[in-house]
């Protein structure tokens, strides 16, 4: 019997070991950015007309920029809630930021899949900051509880809203927060947040990870320590302030693609960025930050739910490409599935755009793109091929608009296009299936009060009061 000598034998591991490794590379890690309450008008790869975001631009010009792309909503909870699900407004649990009469904000149900658990279940380290709404302490769908390794910042959605707090949570424990009183960028919960997004990222440089960088700004309340370099403009303080949010949030963008490139992560890193839903109606004429589009934040019309989407991943992106295929937020958790090597979720109603980022055919895209809201009144809209829907309550007649003529909703053609109208109506009523949790009115239309919004008993303006 013949023996390798033991040193080839070495040789011989080493190199299936290294091709091994080649033909086995590190799972690729993901980062979703997601804007709080910012429109499509507030970015300059999109148009923006007050201001530049050069960070985010960058990521246009290096990535691939979404013409068609949706949030999952046109509030905060239940944009997030899609996110997270890959279920739509007609299945998800969260459908409005108020929640049922028993708690201030509803919860995800127990045992929901979310992304962060997809993810986690097959070896990534994942960490969330910034806001979260889906489930404040004490309840079961609390970050730590559903995926999350680590989440640094707020639960309570509400609570979201003071830039200046006296505490934070990480992982339901309070992290107390010495405030200045000078209201200085070491006193913003913003820069707390960001820092520890980067915090996460160095910290997990050695395995896949999956950073959900949740950010507060430009939500309100309109405050930021310098409101450069707008504080020479004519505008309103508030706008200023929100204007100068947005540049934060480009700022932090940079700050994570620097880091990512020190790390030596930058080729083997997603980085997607976008916002929960679209601006508020106040900077629609002073910044124009809905571009164009008709509607705003709570509004199923587009300026509420059209989103900027953004995704950069050198070497399997093209640089400098754009994409019409219709997507929306929904379709996170199969495509970061699917970019994992993870099994795609069953019974979700988002699928993988992985091919679309790959610039593959998408051979599976959606027929028809759903929504439904209940704040500040119940409202359904259902975007097919270029035709959209609208309507105010589930027997309310139907609005229609030719997207592809039409972009901002101007003029209603339901009136020239009956077969269109009715099949829109069928599948508006196929796509709601009943919660709970919302009363769903056959009439629509402002000031009804609780018939309307969500079964909370509160009244349509404490809901409005509640989600400024």
């Amino acid at each position: 019997m013949k023996y390798f000598p033991l040193l080839l034998v070495v040789l011989i591991l080493g190199a299936f070991g290294e091709s091994t490794q080649a033909a086995n590379p590190a799972k690729p890690n993901i980062i979703f950015i997601l804007a709080d309450d910012a429109g499509i008008g507030d970015f300059s790869a999109y148009g923006c007309k007050y201001g530049k975001t050069p960070n985010i631009d960058r990521l246009a010009t290096e990535g691939m920029r979404f013409t068609s792309a949706y949030s999952g909503n046109a509030v905060c909870a239940p944009s997030r809630c899609s996110l997270m699900t890959g279920l739509h407004p007609g299945h998800a649990a969260v459908r409005a930021n108020a929640g049922a009469s028993t708690d201030r904000y509803q919860s995800l149900p127990a045992g929901q899949l979310t992304v962060a658990q997809a993810l986690h279940d097959a070896g990534y380290a994942t960490g969330g900051f910034g806001k979260w709404g889906l489930g404040n302490v004490g309840q079961i769908s609390v970050p730590e509880k559903v995926g999350f390794d680590v989440f640094f910042g707020y639960y309570d959605q509400g609570k979201a809203h003071n830039y200046f707090p006296d505490s934070l949570l990480r992982n339901s424990v309070e992290v107390p927060i010495n405030q200045s009183s000078k209201k200085s960028w070491e006193d913003y919960s913003a820069t707390r947040i960001a820092n520890e997004t980067i915090n996460f990222i160095v910290q997990n440089k050695d395995r896949p990870f999956f950073c959900f960088a949740a950010w507060t700004p430009p939500h309100a309340n309109y405050v930021i320590p310098d409101d450069a370099p707008y504080g020479n403009k004519s505008w309103p303080q508030a706008a200023k302030n929100y204007a100068a949010m947005v540049g934060l949030v480009d700022k932090d963008v940079g700050r994570v693609m620097e880091k990512l490139k020190e790390l030596h992560l930058d080729d083997n890193t997603l980085v997607i960025f976008a916002s929960d839903n679209g601006a508020n109606k106040e900077f629609i004429e002073s910044l124009g930050s809905t571009g164009g589009y008709r509607g705003f934040k709570r509004m199923l019309y587009e300026g509420g739910i059209r989103t900027p989407l953004i995704a950069r991943w050198p070497g399997k992106i093209s640089p400098g490409s754009t994409s019409d295929v219709l997507t929306t937020f929904i379709d996170f958790l199969p495509t970061a599935a699917a970019v994992a090597g993870a099994p795609v979720p069953k019974g979700i109603d988002g699928l993988s755009i992985l091919p679309t980022l790959l610039g593959q055919p998408q051979t599976e895209k959606h027929e028809q793109l759903y929504f439904e809201i209940y704040e500040p009144m119940f409202q359904q809209s259902l975007r097919m091929g270029n035709w959209k829907g609208y309507r105010k309550g589930t027997a309310d007649p139907l609005e229609l608009y030719d997207l592809k003529n039409d972009p901002k909703e101007k003029m209603n053609v339901a009136a020239n296009h009956p077969d269109i109208v009715a099949k829109i109506q069928d599948a508006m009523s196929k796509a709601h299936s009943p919660s709970p949790h919302y009363k769903t009115p056959a009439h629509g239309g402002k000031g009804k009060g609780k018939k309307e919004s969500a079964n909370t008993g509160a009244s349509l303006q404490e809901l409005l009061d509640d989600v400024k």
